[in-house]
C-alpha cells in the first residue's frame, strides 16, 4: 500500500521492548504514516527527538515493575514474571481504549508482554500485530520446553521429556496468566482462551526478532509469524573519547536493563579479563557504577549505559546476561558471545548460541575467574559461527521487513487514507 496510514505502538515498560521498535516507527514515518508511540515516561522525550508522537503509558502500569528477581529458582522466576505481566494487563485496557481514540488509530502494534493492551487489540476490530523481541515459548516437536535451557534432543527419549516438561511448563504458565488474560477479554466481551499457547498464536501477525539460523529447526511455523531478525536501529552515538587510548583487545560486558542477581558478571570480569590482556568495558545498567569500587583505571571502564554500538564495532568479545537484544547486537556485528544467564527467557538464549556455535554458554553457579577465562578463550575461536549468524540476520529484512508487514495488514482491510499507527513499546 502506498497510501500513509496512522499507526499506534504501544510497549511493555522495558526499555529493552522500546529501542528495537524505533527503526521501524521511523521507517513507517518515512513511508508517510503516522505514527504513535505509547512508552514509559522516562523516554517519551528521547523518542519524541527522534521526531516521532510518543505519549507515556498509564502511571499505574509503569509502576508495577517486573519482580521477577526476587525468584529463588527457574519456575518462581516464572511465576513472579507472568503475574507482572498479568497485574499489567487488568490496567492496560483503558489506557489502550484511551491511546486508540487519541490516534484515531489504523493499525495497532502491541508488546507480546502486553496482554490487556492485546485483548483491546482484538476488540477492536481494527487490523493489529505484535513484536517479540525474545524467542518464543510457543511449542512444537522437536523443540525443547520453554524456560529451563534445555539443550535439544532427537533420539524418543529426549522428545518424551520435552513432551512431558513442555506439558507441566505451559500448564503452570496458564495458572498464572489466564485467570488475569481472560477478565480482560471478558470485560471486552471476547471469548475466554483455553491455555497460554492460545494467546501466542490469536495475533493475525507476529513479528519475531530472529531467525531460522539462531532458531531450533521447526517443522513449520504459524502462518501468522514472520521472522525478520533483530532490529538494526540504534541511536547514532560517537565512540567515547577514552576508547581511542585504548591499545588491548576490548571485552565488552553487560547486564540487564531490568534488575535481577546478575552484578556478579561484572565483579567476576573485572577480576579476570584484565589479566587475560583484555581492556574491560562494563555496563551496570540497573545497578550504580560505584558499587563496583571504581568507575575506570587502566584496564577497565565501568558505565551505567553507554552506547554499545562503538564498543562492539571494536570488541573481540562480548559477555553478557543473555538478553536477546545485547545478544544479537553483537552476533549482528560479527562478534561471538559468552552468555551467562540468569534467569527469565536468557537460558534459551545461550542454549541457541551454543547451538549455532557461535559463542559459549556459562552458567551463574559455575561462574568464577577461571571459567570465565577458560569460556572467553573458547568462544574468541567461534567468529566463523558469528559472522554466518550474522549474515542471515542482514538477509532478513529488519525494520523494513516490518514496515512491510505493517502495510500488508493494511493493504487486507483496505486503509486507503493516511495511516495512524499506534504502537506500545
Amino acid at each position: 500500500s502506498s497510501a500513509a496510514s496512522d499507526v499506534y505502538k504501544r510497549q511493555s515498560p522495558a526499555r529493552g521492548h522500546l529501542y528495537p521498535l524505533l527503526g521501524t516507527a521511523l521507517g513507517l514515518q518515512d513511508r508517510g504514516h503516522n505514527v504513535h508511540i505509547r512508552t514509559l515516561a522516562p523516554e517519551v522525550d528521547r523518542v519524541r527527538a527522534l521526531g516521532l508522537p510518543a505519549e507515556p503509558i498509564a502511571p499505574e502500569v509503569e509502576a508495577r515493575e517486573l519482580d521477577d528477581w526476587r525468584g529463588s529458582n527457574q519456575m518462581q522466576v516464572l511465576e513472579l514474571a507472568m503475574r507482572t505481566f498479568g497485574d499489567r494487563a487488568l490496567l492496560e485496557v483503558d489506557d489502550m481504549q484511551e491511546a486508540i481514540e487519541e490516534s484515531a488509530a489504523d493499525v495497532l502494534l502491541v508488546d507480546t508482554n502486553s496482554w490487556g493492551a492485546q485483548a483491546v487489540a482484538e476488540a477492536s476490530g481494527l487490523p493489529w500485530a505484535t513484536f517479540q523481541p525474545y524467542f518464543t515459548a510457543l511449542p512444537a516437536p522437536g523443540v525443547p520446553p520453554f524456560g529451563p535451557g534445555l539443550p535439544r534432543s532427537t533420539n524418543l527419549f529426549g522428545r518424551a521429556r520435552d513432551a512431558l516438561m513442555s506439558k507441566v511448563i505451559f500448564s503452570k504458565m496458564s495458572q498464572y496468566a489466564m485467570p488475569s488474560i481472560n477478565a480482560t477479554r471478558t470485560r471486552l466481551g471476547l471469548e475466554p482462551l483455553g491455555n497460554y499457547v492460545e494467546l501466542l498464536q490469536r495475533p493475525p501477525r507476529v513479528f519475531y526478532f530472529t531467525v531460522e539460523e539462531l532458531e531450533y529447526p521447526r517443522e513449520h511455523w504459524p502462518e501468522s509469524f514472520r521472522l525478520v531478525g533483530p532490529t538494526r536501529w540504534e541511536l547514532p552515538a560517537e565512540a567515547p573519547e577514552w576508547m581511542a587510548d585504548i591499545d588491548r583487545p576490548i571485552a565488552l560486558v553487560t547486564l540487564s536493563t531490568e534488575r535481577q542477581s546478575d552484578r556478579d558478571l561484572i565483579d567476576t570480569a573485572l577480576q579476570t579479563l584484565p589479566q587475560q590482556g583484555f581492556f574491560v568495558v562494563a555496563t551496570t545498567a540497573a545497578y550504580a557504577p560505584e558499587e563496583f569500587g571504581g568507575s575506570a583505571n587502566s584496564n577497565y571502564r565501568v558505565e551505567r549505559f553507554v552506547p554499545h554500538g562503538p564498543i562492539i564495532d571494536r570488541a573481540d568479545v562480548v559477555i553478557c546476561h543473555g538478553g536477546m537484544g545485547i545478544t544479537q547486537r553483537a552476533l549482528a556485528a560479527g562478534v561471538p558471545v559468552v552468555v551467562v544467564p540468569f534467569g527469565r527467557d536468557q537460558l534459551d538464549v545461550a542454549r541457541r548460541v551454543e547451538y549455532a556455535g557461535a559463542g559459549v554458554r556459562l552458567l551463574p553457579k559455575d561462574l568464577n575467574e577461571d571459567t570465565l577465562a577458560a569460556a572467553v578463550q573458547e568462544t574468541r575461536s567461534m567468529k566463523g559461527g558469528a559472522a554466518r549468524i550474522a549474515g542471515a540476520f542482514a538477509s532478513a529484512g529488519s525494520d523494513a521487513a516490518i514496515v512491510e508487514g505493517v502495510e500488508e495488514l493494511l493493504s487486507e482491510t483496505a486503509v486507503s487514507r493516511p495511516a495512524a499507527v499506534v504502537a506500545g513499546a
